[in-house]
């Protein structure tokens, strides 16, 4: 069985953002890179299916910068057997990183059984890579899947949708499965683990190689800004009783006049 798992490298989510000089994207040298939560889910479910099938073989596939490859190192640790690497410094539109991960997967000439990813990088939040990966392989796909249970080559998934209710799949295999919150709980990457990591192979193509011109670009971006800063908030002291009742005038005529929520 191959199993296949794509993860993005992401900013830490208290890494401090601060957009470019010409705002065409936001500053990347200073940030502190930690793997894409949903992806931790992803690798830790192709993990446990691998429990059930030791010959399994897990490869973690990634699109970026050579400079930053923790991600793929630390889904080593965790206990994938190898990694890809489409090393490119530019920044991707999601059909250009969907692409990419295609041609990763078939230039290690292995056939899928089983792609995990997440189901959105907290960074974009665009929700598209999955899905459109699922179409460039021609192959079925789940998303925001909560739980998973698998009977030789047929899946039974749940997925959330809005309100809070689930939808239950049964899908053949090979097929892709993008993972939510709630599927497993992932493993931290043990001292020997670790270790490991550092000997096993990781394979670095070009873009060019995965298949993908910087010319196919479908989204430019631009004009990145931090929101704008909050006023500061009013303080009204009500303890004394004999001012309470014009403390809650006031609010009331903030509430109706300045924030208009009433």
């Amino acid at each position: 069985m191959n199993i296949f798992v794509c993860v993005k490298q992401v900013p830490d989510t208290e890494t401090k953002i601060v957009p470019t000089s010409d705002k065409s994207f936001v500053e990347l040298s200073n940030i502190k890179w930690i793997m894409n939560p949903y992806d931790e889910f992803a690798v830790e479910q192709a993990l446990l299916v691998k429990q059930s099938n030791p010959a399994a073989n897990i490869t973690v596939v990634r699109v970026g910068s050579k400079q930053s490859s923790e991600a793929l190192r630390t889904a080593m640790a965790m206990g994938a057997d190898e990694g890809i690497l489409v090393q490119t410094d530019e920044q991707l539109d999601a059909f250009m990183t969907a692409t990419a991960l295609k041609g990763a997967i078939e230039k290690s000439g292995k056939t899928p059984d089983l792609i995990f990813c997440g189901k959105q990088a907290i960074d974009t939040d665009s929700l598209q890579v999955p899905q459109l990966l699922a179409q460039l392989l021609n192959l079925p796909s789940v998303s925001v899947v909560v739980n998973y249970e698998q009977s030789e080559k047929t899946l039974k998934l749940q997925r959330e949708v809005d309100g809070g209710s689930l939808e239950i799949y049964e899908v053949d295999t090979p097929c892709l499965v993008a993972c939510n919150k709630g599927l497993n709980t992932p493993r931290y990457a043990s001292l020997p683990g670790i270790m490991k990591a550092k000997k096993k192979p990781l394979q670095e193509i070009s873009l060019q190689d995965a298949g993908v011109s910087i010319d196919e670009k479908k989204v430019q971006y631009s004009n990145f800004r931090l929101p704008e800063e909050k006023p500061a908030g009013k303080v009204f002291d009500a303890q004394e009783d004999s001012n309470q009742q014009e403390v809650v005038a006031n609010v009331i005529n903030l509430l109706r006049t300045e924030a208009k929520v009433l």
